[in-house]
This record gives structure tokens, sequence and C-alpha cells, in this order.
């Protein structure tokens, strides 16, 4: 029997498990990660988050002496990127005495990641430098394509632009989606967005190895970085509404800058199944 020590918060109702591991000896597997995040049999979550030493991290290159933002999907699958758990991995950290100060720098498999508290309370974490595709790709589900564009936010997105909000609210996000393998042969996140006005967005997201969540930061940046791309870049600030709330977004010199609000809602222990 394994008891782990866990914390659960979450980032515009998008929600993850945290668990601390400086010397990663803990090891969860995607039976374990799964286990967590489901949310009948374990605690329940979208997302799962362990603070690691960036030291124990093989795959980690850069400075040492961080804690390194071990981010996996639900479904234990690893991700390379999450706007809205770095910053309620940030908030942990903060709250545990694991960081200290106005700033702190996060590794992760998207490389290094600073973090900055605002006077208000949100958190801003830069998301480092999305790149969008001008070549039109698409996606489909149930017998049903669209049009859309791939964006890398140290992740794979591919954003789908409707014209009517009463089309977004529509769509399907029950059933699993299929990104053009030639150009997202991992997958990719899948955003539907619907401009209001300027630099003013609604969107829903498909997180692959997840589902449907409400707020995916990533993505809010990815559809935020598709309408700069389609527009010349005319635009430097977004506000873009989620089902869970909203997400500012700022690009600084094709830097993008996500901030948003992030809380811990509880801490405990938990009882793993057998392995």
């Amino acid at each position: 029997m394994r008891t782990w020590s866990f914390a659960k918060g979450h980032g515009t109702l998008n929600d993850f498990v945290l668990i601390k591991d400086r010397s990663g000896m803990l090891n969860p597997s995607a039976e374990d990660v799964a286990f967590l995040c489901d949310r009948r049999r374990g605690i329940g979550a979208d997302g799962f988050l362990r603070a690691v030493s960036s030291d124990k991290m093989t795959e980690w290159n850069g400075p040492g002496g961080l804690w390194f933002m071990d981010y996996r999907n639900a479904d234990g699958s690893y991700a390379q990127m999450c706007g809205n758990g770095l910053r309620v991995f940030v908030q942990w950290l903060f709250e545990e005495g694991l960081a200290a100060g106005t700033s702190v720098d996060i590794a992760t498999r998207a490389g290094l990641r600073r973090a900055y508290l605002r006077r208000d309370g949100r958190i801003s974490v830069g998301m480092g430098v999305p790149t969008w595709n001008p070549v039109m790709t698409w996606v489909e589900q149930g017998g049903h394509r669209w049009d859309a564009h791939g964006v890398d936010v140290g992740n794979p997105h591919c954003v789908v632009r409707l014209d009517r909000v009463a089309q977004l609210e529509a769509i399907d996000l029950s059933a699993p989606f299929t990104a053009d393998p030639a150009m997202f042969p991992q997958g990719a996140n899948v955003e539907f967005v619907v401009p209001l006005d300027h630099g003013l967005l609604q969107m829903r997201v498909y997180e692959r190895g997840v589902g449907e969540t409400m707020s995916c930061g990533t993505g809010v940046v990815a559809v935020s970085c598709d309408d700069r791309g389609l527009h010349g870049e005319q635009c430097d600030v977004y506000h873009v509404q989620i089902p869970g709330g909203v997400l500012k977004v700022e690009f600084d010199d094709g830097q993008a800058v996500l901030t948003g609000p992030a809380t811990i809602v509880a801490r405990g222990e938990v009882i793993l199944p057998d392995a």
C-alpha cells in the first residue's frame, strides 16, 4: 500500500492533483496518474503535476537547482506544457514555502518558464514564443471536417475559427478529434474560437488525453496567436473567455505572457492501489 500527500488546485476551473517528489523517488506510473485523476475512483482532475528537482530529471539539460514541473494528462500520458497548470504549480510552491519572492523560474519539458506574482493575486507566466503555421490544415470528428491552423505553444494546438457563438455552443466535445497526422503526428489539443471584438475571443477546447476542459492556458495562447497571425499581429493584448472564466494574453516582441488566477482548494493524503 502506498500513501502520498497531495494538494488539489485549479486555474479557471482547469483542475490538477499536485505532489512533491523532490528526489524523484515516487516515479508515478501512467496507471497511478489515471487513478489520481479519475473523478470516481481517485481524487479527480484534468491533469497531474509533480514537483521534482530539475537535477533529478535526465530529460532536463538546463540550469540546475530549479523545480521541474512534471505534467501529465489525465490518462497518464506526458505533455510538454500546461499554462493553467503552471500557474497552479507556482501558487502551490509559494504556499508550501518552496519558492520565495515575487518571481520564480520553473523547468518544464517546453523549456524554462518564469512566473510572477501580481499584486491582485493573479499569476503571470511567460509562455515563450508561440509559432503560428499559416498553412491550412484540418481536424475531424464523426465524419465532419473543419479547416484549421496549427500553433505550437510548446505543445501542439489545432485552432478552428468559427463565425458565431451559437456554432461554438453547438460543437460536440464529448468525443475525440483526429488532427491531420502529417502536421500533428502525436495528436493535438483542439480549440474552437469565435472573435467577439478586437482583442476579445471566446473559446472551447478538447485537450488530448483529457477531453473537454473548462479552460486551457496554452489553448488560450494558441487562439490569440492564431488571431494575430490572421490579422498581421495588429493586437498585442487579448482577453479570452472560456467556460471557466477569462484569461489575459499579452505579446511583447513575440513572447506571450499568460495571466490569470490560481487557487489551491485542498490538501490531504491518498491511498494508491497496489502497483
